[in-house]
């Protein structure tokens, strides 16, 4: 019997998720340019969109094309690999899903179907706070590489609760999110008159007391004093610390300063990201910024980056720059809304094997050998890689 959520209805203007993997899917970009077909226009553009005007989300594209690879010849690439340890885990590829919140707006199975192909791929999946499934009911479907993703809560109580109900659900680490405490929304998802569905809410926190709202005084802003009066601090993170054994990672690094202040305060790993475009509309590109975050704690210290990513060249590019593993974010919502697990499973295939003859014809084995000297500029001498 076909579910009720995937019969084609005129209001939604969108097909439902296929049974298969498409025939005409060469690449996993490819599910970018499919999924308009399966996705409703406003939650399209809501997805698509990033915020303001989206000039960062389309920076986090461009620069990729001002990133030439400068491949070696004679290698020897009979061992060669994809495996990385991160964090006391091995892993055999550098290719995660980051925290996608609300994936019921494309697949009625949601967060589910996203774990599924995370198991089957031997993909670490990133859980969002805001997942349409529990954290709970994600955890029996996903690989044992989950990491679950966390927002702050109005109260204490209310992080604790969900940093407990992560670890006793058996996720590894802990990624804080800390660049978006207010969001300018996208004009584009704004134009196209988005707004959430119902149906659609945040599962995990449905238990959780919701803070009355807050009477502004004569004289003070609805920004400063109103949106952001429960952002966290320098003082909450070093609290957060405090309450859990697990990693604890940070999302949202893009200065070299905080980079090196969330490295001195023991923070496991950070990603290099601006939320896909999504929090500060006319930040740099995160690849930009990237080698200056990498410089800035050395080698050695565990560094991610999301934003921007559609091939496995773009992987290799953000390994070249500074990463030791990147994040998948709007790719995987929409191969999940083209062909649902399957489609998400398809389109990590597709990254890893793009990725693999990428490093062959650039002449590299193993992720070691990705570095700076395989990227092109005017300086590059023979030998330096």
């Amino acid at each position: 019997m076909t579910h009720p959520a995937l019969i084609m209805t005129e209001s939604s203007n969108a097909l439902p998720p296929l049974g298969r993997i498409p025939p005409n899917v060469f690449c996993a970009a490819d599910y970018e340019i499919m999924a308009r077909r399966f996705i409703a226009p406003p939650s399209h553009a809501y997805i698509a969109g990033g915020c303001g005007r989206d000039g960062t989300l389309a920076a986090n594209r461009q620069v990729f094309q001002y990133r030439e690879i400068l491949p070696r010849l004679l290698r020897d690439l009979s061992a060669g690999h994809t495996r990385l340890d991160l964090l006391g885990h091995r892993l055999p590829h550098p290719i995660m899903l980051a925290p996608v919140a609300y994936q019921q707006l494309v697949h009625p199975l949601a967060e589910i179907e996203t774990a599924r192909a995370a198991a089957a791929t031997d993909t670490c999946m990133v859980l969002s706070t805001l997942s349409s499934r529990t954290l709970e009911e994600v955890a029996q479907h996903a690989g044992v590489d989950r990491w679950f993703q966390l927002y702050f809560q109005p109260t204490r109580n209310a992080t604790v609760d969900l940093l407990q109900r992560a670890k006793s659900a058996g996720y590894r680490a802990i990624m804080v999110t800390l660049d978006t405490a207010i969001k300018a929304p996208s004009l584009g998802a704004l134009q196209a008159g988005f707004t959430m569905p119902p149906d659609v809410t945040a599962v995990n926190l449905s238990a959780y007391p919701v803070p009355g709202a807050k009477i502004l005084e004569r004289g003070e802003s609805r920004i400063f004093q109103g949106m952001m009066r429960e952002a966290p601090s320098w003082d909450d993170l070093a609290w957060l610390l405090k309450q859990t054994n697990l990693p604890v990672i940070v999302k949202g690094v893009m200065h070299p300063a905080d980079a090196q202040r969330f490295q001195a305060m023991g923070v496991a790993a950070q990603v290099v990201s601006n939320h896909g475009g999504r929090s500060l509309d006319g930040a740099p590109a995160s690849l930009s910024v990237l080698p200056r975050i990498r410089a800035a704690v050395g080698p050695d210290y565990p560094l991610l980056f999301d934003s921007g990513i559609r091939s496995g060249s773009d992987i290799f590019k953000a390994l070249a720059s500074g990463a030791d593993a990147v994040m998948i974010g709007r790719l995987q919502v929409y191969a999940l809304a083209v062909a649902g697990a399957l489609g998400v499973a398809h389109m990590l295939k597709l990254l890893r094997e793009e990725f693999e003859v990428c490093m062959a014809q650039a002449g590299c084995a193993t992720l070691s050998e990705i570095g700076p000297g395989m990227l092109f500029s005017e300086n590059s001498e023979a030998g330096t890689c």
